[in-house]
């Protein structure tokens, strides 16, 4: 057993019960110097907003300090610069599950599938993870969206390739499904209103549904996590405790049950108010300007 396994196996036996809110930053510490299997990479700055171009040096600089925590990143575009933050990961020694954009914006959609088989193409990409909720959001049909993923498998028959969405739509799309090597779930307690008391009894419901109806194929976490400012959603309470202890369980649990899973974020995100309120702003595990939350 490597050191790292055994190191993220000690993290599972934790009992959060036992510990006061102060105590918690060391066990943040620990549970980041074991290494996060992976993490959400938006390389905006405050004042940024998507369709920005980004250059290298700022997605350098932003990515240097996930580099000793993490063994991958997600990216979510292909284009606007997005595009090189695989092969900036990749001089950290980071993989990457490369994000192909998709909406209802097809001329868009052609650049950004064709910028991530290049980028697979290149050996950058772990996974290509082929639209983000796009059918959550009723942008594309179900059979375009398949359409992509099999022009991406055939151009890289080497590299897993999937689609990410909110786990229950797994259950709505066999044909979906069917089509992706690997299934990639969303899993937002928070977003559905749960309380930090019962979030990962969900969490790991939401998990098991998806299990359920992917045909045995791998199944990986692409996004869950909790914010520690903003308003509530329902039962969801945004709080500094609550976004610490929603963490450590949720990297505990996935490391007892050998579950792959990205942490959702890396940053602090000002430019995502506009659509998700307030509450946006605050799912980094580093803030907007770099600096450590939790420890």
């Amino acid at each position: 057993m490597s050191n790292y396994y055994k190191r993220r196996m000690s993290l599972a036996g934790l009992d959060l019960t036992q510990y006061a809110v102060d105590d918690l930053a060391p066990i943040v510490q620990e549970t980041l110097d074991a290494k996060l299997h992976g993490i959400s990479f938006s390389p905006y700055m405050e004042g940024q907003v998507i369709g920005m171009q980004l250059e290298a040096e700022q997605i350098r600089k932003r990515m240097a300090p996930l580099a000793q925590h993490v063994e991958w990143i997600r990216t979510f575009s292909c284009t606007e610069g997005n595009e090189l933050s695989p092969g900036i990961a990749a001089e950290y020694g980071l993989k990457s599950m490369v994000g192909v954009w998709i909406d209802d914006d097809l001329d868009h959609n052609e650049e950004e599938l064709t910028n991530g088989i290049a980028i697979a193409q290149a050996g950058h990409a772990g996974i290509l993870a082929i639209g983000n909720e796009v059918m959550l959001r009723g942008e594309i049909d179900e059979d375009k969206l398949i359409e992509y993923i099999e022009r991406a498998k055939a151009a890289v028959p080497g590299v897993p390739v999937g689609y990410v969405d909110a786990y229950f739509k797994f259950e709505d799309h066999p044909r979906i499904v069917e089509a992706c090597d690997v299934i990639l779930v969303n899993c937002y307690p928070f977003w559905e209103g749960y309380p930090i008391e019962h979030a990962h009894i969900y969490m790991k419901e939401m998990y098991r549904r998806a299990q359920a109806v992917s045909n045995g194929k791998k199944v990986i976490i692409a996004e869950t996590g909790w914010p520690n400012r903003g308003t509530p959603e329902g039962d969801s309470v945004p709080s500094y405790e609550n976004a610490v202890k929603y963490f450590i369980d949720a990297v505990r649990w996935a490391a007892r049950e050998d579950v792959d899973m990205f942490y959702f974020s890396s940053f602090d995100e000002e430019w995502k108010v506009a659509k998700e309120g307030d509450v946006g702003a605050f799912w980094g595990l580093w803030d907007k300007n770099g600096k450590p939350k939790y420890w």
